[in-house]
């Protein structure tokens, strides 16, 4: 049986497998599922990873996590107060399980059932204003006491905003970095609170991972992806904040946003929002009402590429060579692939496969693809 498809809790075995091919090199979540729906089980795709590499061509098998690496680990997590939650066991968000990179596992501490409930994020500057803080607490507040949970990143600024005022009613932190590496340092007592007072924390990363740049953008897709909407609340032009509005349109959430003074570098990126189209937001009521109804849609089915590749194939050479030959730094699409190569659907991702296990491309989001 796909271990995709499973409602029930992965047993003790099956969780480290997963943990280990999560974490193997060229194995991101887009490719774990690939991996999954081929060979059925991690533990059978683990075996297959050298064989796919090489046929990819990789001079040397790509490294593959070690089990007593990946038992450290949940064990780590336990000392933690945290456990490893897998896609489509209960407690897993039910909004970012449906996203295409959903992590295959989240580390999780707290109350699961609080990423159950919906969840609106508020993001928003670092840097921010008295005023800008003000108000983001004021409407996490009444957000809260309207029924939803408040997400944020742990960031100063807005973020921290948003957590605080809406301890009392739930509110779940997304890290960049792991369980035991809270960011920034100053905010693991905010973090503590959360968690003691009905709140969670979650995370993709191990737990001593130390948050890099690139990550921060990783996270932000958690944060659009769990939610029904992303409330912008004083974002500079260049910000991460713009970054999680992009993920959460990308995603099919609403995007909210506060208005500035233009005379405010502060709220450039909120404005330019608003003009792109995002709803503007003077008071709670501004989102509540865009939100329910979609609160009563039933949620879409969990992501699922094609079903007329099921099973391992192994393209033909030609096939590898004609498909490689198609690919650049430019991205281009799977459905181009297809039509240009003249080969099936199956043939085409066996060979993008082969290829991101080998370290040669690089998957990006709307299915595009680029040559590394």
């Amino acid at each position: 049986m796909d271990e995709r498809s499973r409602t029930t809790e992965l047993s003790d075995a099956e969780r480290l497998d997963w943990l280990q091919l999560i974490r193997s090199d060229n194995v991101g979540p887009r490719t774990f599922r690939t991996l999954l729906r081929h060979y059925g089980s991690a533990r059978s795709a683990l075996g297959a990873l050298p064989g796919l590499a090489r046929r990819g061509g990789a001079t040397r098998a790509p490294r593959a996590y070690p089990r007593e690496d990946a038992e450290k680990e949940i064990a780590a997590l336990k000392k933690l107060g945290a456990q490893f939650v897998a896609l489509d066991e209960a407690g897993y968000p039910p909004r970012l399980a449906r996203i295409d990179d959903a992590p295959p596992l989240l580390a999780i501490s707290g109350d699961p059932a609080t990423l159950t409930r919906d969840m609106i994020a508020i993001v928003g500057s670092r840097n921010a204003s008295a005023a800008g803080q003000k108000f983001a607490q004021q409407l996490a507040r009444e957000l809260g006491e309207a029924g939803f949970v408040i997400i944020s990143g742990l960031a100063r600024g807005i973020d921290a905003a948003a957590h605080r005022a809406s301890l009392a009613t739930g509110t779940v932190a997304v890290l960049a970095g792991g369980h035991a590496q809270i960011y920034p340092p100053e905010h693991e007592p905010l973090c503590a609170d959360i968690v003691a007072q009905g709140g969670a924390a979650l995370s993709e990363m191990p737990a001593g991972h130390a948050p890099r740049a690139r990550d921060f953008p990783r996270r932000n897709r958690l944060i659009s992806g769990a939610v029904l909407g992303v409330v912008v609340n004083e974002a500079a032009q260049r910000s991460g904040s713009l970054i999680t509005a992009r993920m959460a349109a990308e995603q099919g959430r609403e995007v909210f946003a506060v208005p500035g003074s233009p005379l405010d570098p502060r709220t450039a990126g909120a404005n330019d929002l608003l003009k792109q189209g995002a709803t503007l937001v003077t008071e709670a009521a501004d989102i509540i009402n865009v939100l329910t109804p979609i609160m009563g849609r039933p949620l879409a089915g969990s992501f699922e590429e094609p079903a007329d590749d099921d099973g391992a194939v192994e393209p033909e050479a030609s096939e590898r060579s004609r498909i490689l030959n198609l690919l650049g730094p430019t991205p281009v699409s799977l459905d181009d692939l297809i039509r240009l190569s003249g080969a099936s659907p199956a043939i085409v991702r066996a060979v993008l496969l082969e290829l991101e296990l080998a370290g040669r491309i690089e998957r990006l989001g709307g299915g595009l693809v680029a040559l590394l």
